[in-house]
This record gives C-alpha cells, sequence and structure tokens, in this order.
C-alpha cells in the first residue's frame, strides 16, 4: 500500500519488485494505491478497494513516505502492518516553492509517530531511515535495503539521445526531480565556475520531471539565464530507454542534493559505470558503500577542480568505477528475496502475537 504508483518512481519500483518476490514465494500479493499513473494502469488497485480485503490475517506492507490519505486509511484497518520507511523530506525545503506539499511533509513526521504502536515491524531502506524509526520509538526496526529490479534499465538505449549528446563535450548528469532539497541551484554553481574557468566544452543534463514545482524550475532557468550559460539541459520526465541513454553518455555524475534517504540514481550510475561525486548528506555514504568520491563540504570552486580531475585522468576515473563495480558486485550477492521474507514472517508473528 503506497501513496502512488508513478512512472519510473522508486518506491513504486520497490512496491512491484516486492510483488514479484512475494509471488514466487507463493503468497498472494496485490498493490493498492491512493493514485496510479496511467502508465501503471493495471498494476495497482485503488486503495479504497482494499476495504473488503482487510484482515488480520493479512499482512499489510505499508510504504510511507509522505502525508497522505493512505497513512489514515492504513491506520484505522484490522490488519497487521509491516512499515517501510523511506523518509520525509523537511518541509522548510518546500515552504518557497510549494507550501501544499510542505504542509503533508510537516503533518506527515507526525503521523509516523502515531504508528510507532499500530506497526508490527517497522524498517527503513537505509540505516539512516532506521535510526529515524528508533528515534520516534518503533520496536522492532531493521534495515530492508530499497529493493532494485536488475533488470530496469538494460534495454537499448534512445538512439536519438546518443546521437543528440554522444560528442565530444564533457557531460556532467545529475537524475533526480526538481526540487529545492536536491539543490539543483548548487548544481548550476559548480557547472557556471567549470564552464566560465575550466573547460567550455561542458554540458550539464539535468534529467527529472519538475511538475508541481514550476516555480522553482522557472528560477533555475532565470539563473542560467543570468549567468551566461550554455548547454544546460533540463529534460523533465523521461521514459526508461532515455535514461540508459543519458547515462551511457555521461562523464561524471555529479549530486549535491542535501537530503536523501537512499538516492536510488546513485546506484544507477555505479551500474552504467560513471564516476560519481556525491555530496555527503543523509543516506548518501551509505548508499555508496565506501566508493565514489564523498564530498565532506560544499566548495564550489573545489568541487569544480575535482570533478575536471576526474573527467580528465582515465586512471583516476577507471579507479572510482572499478570501486563502484565491487559495491554492485556485493549488492548482487545479497538476497534480497530472504531477507524480505524473514521481514515479512517476524511482522506476522508479531501480529498474532498482538492479536
Amino acid at each position: 500500500m503506497l501513496a502512488a504508483l508513478s512512472y519510473g518512481d522508486a518506491i513504486g519500483n520497490e512496491a512491484l519488485r516486492i510483488q514479484q518476490i512475494l509471488r514466487a514465494a507463493g503468497h498472494d500479493s496485490e498493490i493498492f494505491a491512493e493514485s496510479v499513473h496511467p502508465e501503471m494502469a493495471g498494476a495497482a488497485y485503488k486503495l479504497w478497494d482494499y476495504r473488503d480485503l482487510a484482515s488480520p490475517d493479512n499482512l499489510l506492507i505499508l510504504h510511507f513516505s509522505i502525508g497522505a490519505g493512505v497513512s489514515t486509511f492504513a491506520y484505522h484497518l484490522p490488519d497487521p502492518i509491516l512499515m517501510i520507511y523511506h523518509n520525509i523530506t523537511p518541509a522548510r525545503w518546500f515552504a518557497t516553492f510549494h507550501q501544499h506539499l510542505a504542509g503533508l511533509c510537516y503533518h506527515g513526521r507526525r503521523e509516523l509517530k502515531a504508528f510507532v504502536p499500530r506497526a508490527s515491524v517497522a524498517l527503513g531502506d537505509s540505516e539512516f531511515n532506521r535510526s529515524e524509526l528508533e528515534a520516534v520509538g518503533f520496536h522492532p526496526t531493521g534495515v530492508l535495503p530499497l529493493l532494485l529490479d536488475p533488470e530496469r534499465l538494460a534495454e537499448r538505449p534512445n538512439p536519438v539521445v546518443l546521437e543528440m549528446f554522444d560528442d565530444d563535450k564533457t557531460n556532467f548528469l545529475f537524475v533526480g526531480r526538481v526540487i529545492p532539497n536536491k539543490c539543483f541551484d548548487d548544481l548550476i554553481k559548480v557547472f557556471a565556475f567549470y564552464q566560465k574557468f575550466i573547460d567550455r566544452n561542458a554540458r550539464l543534463l539535468l534529467v527529472g520531471e519538475w511538475v508541481g514545482f514550476e516555480k522553482y524550475y522557472e528560477a533555475l532557468v532565470r539563473m542560467v539565464d543570468d549567468l551566461g550559460l550554455k548547454d544546460v539541459v533540463f529534460t523533465g520526465h523521461v521514459d526508461d530507454d532515455d535514461l540508459s541513454a543519458y547515462y551511457e553518455v555521461a562523464d561524471l555524475f555529479l549530486c549535491l542534493s542535501e537530503h536523501e534517504g537512499y538516492c536510488v540514481p546513485l546506484v544507477e550510475a555505479f551500474r552504467f559505470g560513471v564516476p560519481v561525486m556525491a555530496v555527503d548528506a543523509g543516506a548518501v555514504s551509505e548508499t555508496l558503500g565506501g566508493a565514489g568520491v564523498l564530498i565532506r563540504e560544499k566548495r564550489i570552486d573545489d568541487i569544480a577542480l575535482m570533478a575536471h580531475a576526474i573527467v580528465t585522468d582515465e586512471a583516476l576515473a577507471d579507479e572510482l568505477v572499478r570501486a563502484q563495480d565491487r559495491v554492485i558486485d556485493s549488492m548482487r550477492e545479497r538476497d534480497d528475496a530472504a531477507l524480505l521474507l524473514g521481514f515479512v514472517e517476524q511482522a506476522r508473528s508479531v501480529g498474532r502475537v498482538g492479536a
């Protein structure tokens, strides 16, 4: 059960992966969402359809990521709950550009506390998230790393995107929704320093949708214009074959986000052999697993200079990619199915005792 099953969204993709694992293990599993993206029609039922199926004999896996009707609905059901917490961005990040979303985030953190006696087991998809659950008072807690479909982005990259951007320019890439906590303004500042003082033959590819954050997007576009920058590309939402192509043409993945509960694009960049630099915020260090370049202080000139060292020193880039490959290898060796099913059985046992 989740707020929205969206196309290409990490939480929605995990719900689909969990369903796949549960069904393979012989369990009945269906997805219920408050809203369903048209491209995901048929993959989930409407949230309210669950009323007739609710039962203490079920196990409800609740994805908690924002204040929404889904949490209120789930709270009052008779089903034992296995909560998966994806973190909630602090409301302050959205107060200027999206007051309604800021309110949802504020209330979401209040609702989270209400679930302390309601959840049989509460999981974070990172240790960072699990520690927040523990601090609020949840027990027992655990870590279920975000379950990623190993076949996602395996399709052939879009040749049109390759044709457009696979050239002699240095491509800096970031993938993520165009929202304030992702710090797109800082990405633009780093790129401005790089293009003006290091190498004019560079391009910044910013892949992600801005629907709902048009004011923030417009402010970023004005910033690009005011700085007189060229080759800053906002793609908007893209299909998976487009996304694969953007990773293929990237020379460096640069993440300056200051709040991440996990950060899937870091792992995707690893898979495509793209060297990664990322600010040490939230679960970023945990996601990197000791690979990539972890930025401790956000100094614009130093970040630009390190980025230049990576894209111009083939040996350095290769060393980074080899370390990233080892992280991906360890993820492949991890038995996600066994981990999930173990937590499912634990939640069912706690639920039976509680009943």
